[in-house]
């Protein structure tokens, strides 16, 4: 089958916009697609929503030695553009998106160690006539198997440009920015009428095969050429090859699409279905794919007569057994929440007393010398300066937890989450990768929202947005740190790590809940998952993820903090009646925002922890978590000057309010800080995600497992404690 159209034919353009050329990265997932972007783009990139989507995409720009400037896009990872989730949808309305509006390039990231279903995604993409080259990741592991491909025999016959490439070391970067340059359409700039010209030779390897030639063999091949030259000339912005083999497989048209040319492929379909014993159409060309893919390796990567079995499947036979994968996934997240308190706190103690100390101070007597009000005193020292400083005493911690999970993620085991996950989601009839957007809300729960899109099902992404909100985020776990090592002192480690245990666990039993009373009709489906190959973790891959994530928290926690500590001192500085001063002179508990926490605390009383400084910062932590440390240093900032610490000062509150029982009160006060709702940006992304009426029920019993846990963590610790 060949996807020419005959020259002149069509009226498909896409003229290329002027300015800087548009690249797309694409690949299956987990073939180093990101991490080759991270190398291209370095600190140039941003994440966002894709322009008329809802689906993030991480765009950034690609320097290169010769000083050209180009757009790159990390399109989601996908398996096929006949899609079956959202991310698959995106990669395909993109790459196949009316004239002009096309990237000028593809970067397929091509697995050297499974390149046959990244080879059948390779030929779905060479029919839109986007010009390819291809990036020749993993091919230390191809090495290893005793499978390496070779290159340039991979180039001739995929009739594009190979490239290896390594984006944890930077090798091969600069011949694909080149061979990139070259790919492009050329001057003057334009985007030729038909796959045949967009696919010009003069961008291949000479005496190459043009690409998209994949065949797919008697009778297949009469109908498609039919198809392909009919949809060349019709009246349509789309690439004519893709469009046709995308009818031909029943894809649902666009409405620019002539009903002609769907009705002819529909009969084309019906043709092949009769003739076929066991498939239809789509059946076919699939198999046609694949049968390519496999010729291709074999010409340029013979097998050997028996593959070795790698490290990485003798590790994985181990690690990802019945018996031993989830006691050592348990294992190894309790070391991380070990190592990362213990390390820290000795760091976090030195901050801490630096910031209450010499910076305070010094901030107090500077404005006292340049006669500044007290009000403004009050707002900087109490409020902005407390509350930051307190946040800030957590950097340590963070740069820890996160340098420890990127060495997971890096070497290739934290993929495995959702295998060893599997038979655990499938008591809620989800799939095993259904768990790979809960751990994406172990780091911040707005963008798990997006991960759910990898799923397929909509009932499964709506249970699933229901779920996120339990987990456990960054911003929850400095609060599970200052309370845990108040509280429990060496064992604030293990506490940490039980919370963390406790909220798979909320998820389980939540999704139990929910299923058989909001998704009685969902269906299972199996696991379907490419894993990657165990690596070293290079200090390139692991320092940049660290930079990145704690740059975005401290950005997003910083101005939390300053908003928060900002209304909170003016709440303070507000009396509530006539007796209780002016302006910034009332006592915490005469000030509005003493007189409404207190209003409120005796709803919390039954779970040990009804003060007024709890629930204040409980209060604040609805808006966001960041605010529950800044709102507990900030109301004992403004109580007295000087005395105990916050720790002995927390402590003292919570064996008042528990009736001497502190310990019991902060363990169910940490149970209700992970159990309710985690911010606003959540509930925003989870109403964007799953609709208003989903949100609104989540929200209720969000707020009804969090009172209603608590209280039974406190009554029942209490008896121990």
């Amino acid at each position: 089958m060949s996807c020419h159209a005959p020259d002149g034919g069509g009226t498909t353009t896409a003229v290329r916009e002027a300015g800087t050329p548009l690249i797309a990265l694409t690949g299956n997932p987990n073939v180093g697609k990101s991490t080759l972007f991270n190398a291209l783009t370095g600190a140039h990139q941003r994440v966002g929503n894709w322009p008329g989507k809802t689906v993030s995409v991480a765009r950034g720009e690609w320097r290169t030695l010769g000083g050209a400037r180009l757009r790159l896009a990390d399109l989601p990872g996908s398996y096929s553009l006949l899609p079956d989730s959202p991310d698959e949808e995106l990669v395909r309305d993109v790459l196949t998106a009316p004239a002009g509006e096309r990237p000028d390039a593809v970067v397929f990231a091509l697995d050297a160690a499974n390149p046959a279903r990244n080879l059948y995604l390779l030929s779905q993409i060479l029919d839109t006539g986007i010009p390819v080259v291809a990036a020749l990741t993993m091919t230390d592991v191809a090495a290893r198997r005793g499978a390496a491909l070779d290159p340039g025999a991979l180039a001739r016959e995929l009739g594009l440009p190979v490239v290896p490439v390594e984006g944890r070391t930077g090798t091969g970067l600069d011949l694909l920015a080149d061979t990139v340059a070259d790919a492009l359409p050329g001057p003057p700039p334009h985007r030729a009428a038909s796959y045949a010209a967009a696919s010009s030779p003069a961008s291949y390897p000479p005496g190459a095969r043009a690409p998209g030639a994949w065949s797919a063999g008697s009778p297949v091949d009469a109908e498609l050429d039919a198809l392909v030259r009919e949809a060349a000339h019709a009246p349509h912005p789309y690439p004519p090859c893709w469009l046709a083999v995308s009818l031909l497989c029943g894809e649902e048209p666009a409405a620019a699409v002539p009903a002609g040319l769907v009705d002819r492929a529909r009969l084309a379909a019906a043709r092949l279905a009769a003739t076929a014993e066991y498939a239809d159409a789509e059946v076919l060309v699939a198999e046609a794919r694949y049968a390519w893919a496999h010729a291709v390796i074999e010409r340029a990567a013979p097998r050997p007569a028996q593959a070795r079995p790698t490290l990485t499947d003798r590790v994985d036979r181990l690690l990802l057994s019945r018996s031993f994968g989830i006691p050592f996934f348990l294992a190894v997240m309790w070391g991380v929440f070990q190592a990362t308190t213990t390390l820290a706190k000795p760091l976090q103690d030195g901050l801490g007393a630096f910031v209450s100390g010499p910076v305070s101070g010094g901030a107090e007597r500077l404005l006292e010398a340049v006669h500044a009000p007290g009000r403004l005193t009050g707002l900087l020292v109490e409020g902005l300066i407390s509350g930051v400083g307190q946040l800030l005493t957590f950097v340590p911690l963070m740069i820890i937890m996160f340098a420890l999970l990127a060495l997971l993620e890096d070497s290739g085991y934290f993929a495995r989450a959702a295998f060893v996950a599997d038979r655990l989601m499938r008591t809620l009839r989800l799939p095993g990768r259904a768990f790979l957007p809960l751990v994406v809300g172990f780091g911040c729960n707005v963008p798990a929202f997006a991960s759910t899109r990898i799923l397929s099902r909509r009932s499964h992404r709506l249970l699933v947005g229901m779920l996120i909100p339990y987990m456990s985020c960054t911003a929850r776990l400095a609060v599970y740190v200052m309370i845990a090592g108040i509280f429990f002192g060496s064992n604030s480690g293990t506490v940490v790590f039980l919370l963390y245990v406790a909220s798979v666990l909320l998820v389980v039993s939540m999704g139990l809940l929910l299923r058989p009373l909001l998704f009685k009709d969902m269906e299972e489906e199996p696991l379907v998952l490419e894993l990657p190959p165990y690596r070293l973790p290079t200090l390139r891959v692991t320092g940049a993820q660290v930079l990145q994530k704690l740059g975005a928290f401290l950005r997003t926690a910083g101005g939390i903090i300053v908003a928060t500590a900002a209304a909170v001192w003016l709440l303070m500085a507000v009396p509530a009646g006539a007796g209780a001063g002016g302006f910034g002179k009332p006592e915490v508990e005469q000030s509005v925002f003493g007189t409404v926490t207190r209003a409120v605390a005796p709803v919390m009383a039954p779970a040990g922890f009804g003060d007024l400084h709890a629930t204040a910062a409980l209060g604040t932590g609805l808006i966001a978590k960041e605010g529950v440390i800044s709102t507990l240093a900030q109301t004992y900032s403004a109580e007295e000057d000087g005395g105990p610490e916050l720790g002995d000062r927390l402590h003292a509150t919570f064996a008042e309010s528990s009736g001497g029982h502190p310990e019991a009160a902060a363990l169910a006060f940490l149970v209700f800080v992970l159990a309710y709702t985690p911010c606003m940006a959540t509930v925003a992304a989870q109403r964007a995600e799953i609709g208003t009426r989903l949100t609104l029920i989540g929200l209720g019993l969000q707020l009804a497992a969090a009172w209603l846990l608590a209280t039974g963590v406190f009554q029942i610790a209490r008896v121990l404690w």
